[in-house]
């Protein structure tokens, strides 16, 4: 006869005082910071604890205390160099003050973003920090009705109750256009996404006002989500044209990295002598030596720190924190 399996159980706290010879709450105050308990109890039960393999259930005696330890991430297009790089900053910093990170990914159809974001009040995170523009407003609403924390990064609607940090995109999209200017470019695109984020939109929007007061009028496209297959169908729709443009603003690195790829491998065109190309967020290959693009930086670790700040704050929220995005200079914008 096959041998049957039993499901192994978690070593719980009454079976430490046991084999430690101390009672329960001993056991409790041997693992809470800051508790009261003499050195010889302390030895007893964490050599107890250790020889029947014990872990404290934070999630347990969070909500106990109405905090969890848990901080939920909300964000999607994870896959994107950019959201890499922000999550592991922001990962990072929560563990060294002992919060858990749950990620969760609203890629997807509304009502999966939906159920995502409800699952913060069922596991009672300590703080939400929403990375993406997809959430609903509404559904932001539901989460501070309920007491929870919000923290919106890069997002232009404020509701009552949370704290917001945010990137001046239409400083940075302006001076993007400034740039151009002074390396002589007079027939500019924009080329943008679908996704329809308050931060791609800010810069393009911001982008295209600051060349019509100079009285240029763009050529805007947006050919897909903000990935590098839409930046080379970008410089597909506009490349062809009679009236190609000799600079393009980019309102994300990736979308610029195919659209460089494409106007260089595709039409034949040269970096920046035929066309100048400006992106944004300054990820990793931004700074290869096939793109060397000249871009804007987005300020990660400001935006981390800042997100552990207002995690580890109680109270009222803050006045919205503006930051900006340092331009980048290389060499895919004729020198000025």
């Amino acid at each position: 006869m096959a041998e049957q399996k039993t499901a192994k159980s978690f070593v719980t706290a009454e079976q430490v005082a046991k084999l430690a010879g101390v009672s329960r709450s001993a056991v409790s105050r041997t693992f809470t910071n800051g508790a009261s308990v003499s050195e010889a109890t302390r030895k007893k039960v964490v050599e107890a604890a250790d020889r029947l393999g014990y872990h404290v259930n934070h999630l347990a005696r969070g909500l106990i205390h109405d905090r969890s330890g848990i901080v939920c991430l909300i964000g999607a297009d994870l896959n994107t160099p950019y959201y890499a790089r922000i999550m592991e900053a922001v990962t990072r910093r929560l563990q060294a003050i002992d919060k858990v990170a749950m990620i969760i990914n609203t890629s997807g159809q509304a009502e999966n973003v939906e159920s995502a974001l409800r699952l913060t009040l069922n596991y009672r995170a300590d703080a939400t920090v929403v990375l993406s523009g997809s959430p609903a407003a509404s559904l932001i609403d539901t989460c501070v009705a309920n007491g929870q924390h919000v923290i919106l990064i890069n997002r232009d609607d404020r509701p009552m109750g949370v704290d917001t940090i945010a990137v001046d995109n239409a400083t940075a999209a302006r001076e993007a256009f400034a740039m151009f200017q002074r390396a002589g470019c007079r027939k500019i695109a924009v080329v943008s996404s679908q996704a329809g984020t308050p931060s791609l939109v800010g810069r393009e929007v911001a982008f295209a006002d600051a060349a019509r007061a100079a009285g240029i009028e763009v050529a805007i496209v947006r050919p897909g989500p903000t990935a590098y297959a839409s930046g080379v169908e970008a410089a597909r729709m506009l490349l062809p044209r009679s009236d190609r443009p000799d600079a393009a603003f980019c309102v994300t690195d990736l979308l610029a990295c195919g659209f460089m790829d494409a106007a260089r491998n595709e039409f034949g065109m040269e970096i920046p002598q035929d066309l100048c190309v400006i992106g944004f967020d300054d990820i990793e290959q931004a700074g290869w030596s096939s793109y060397n693009l000249t871009t804007f930086r987005q300020p990660i670790d400001r935006i981390a720190d800042a997100i552990v700040e207002l995690v580890n704050r109680e109270g009222e929220p803050q006045q919205p924190l503006a930051l900006q995005a340092d331009p980048v200079w290389r060499k895919s914008v004729r020198p000025r």
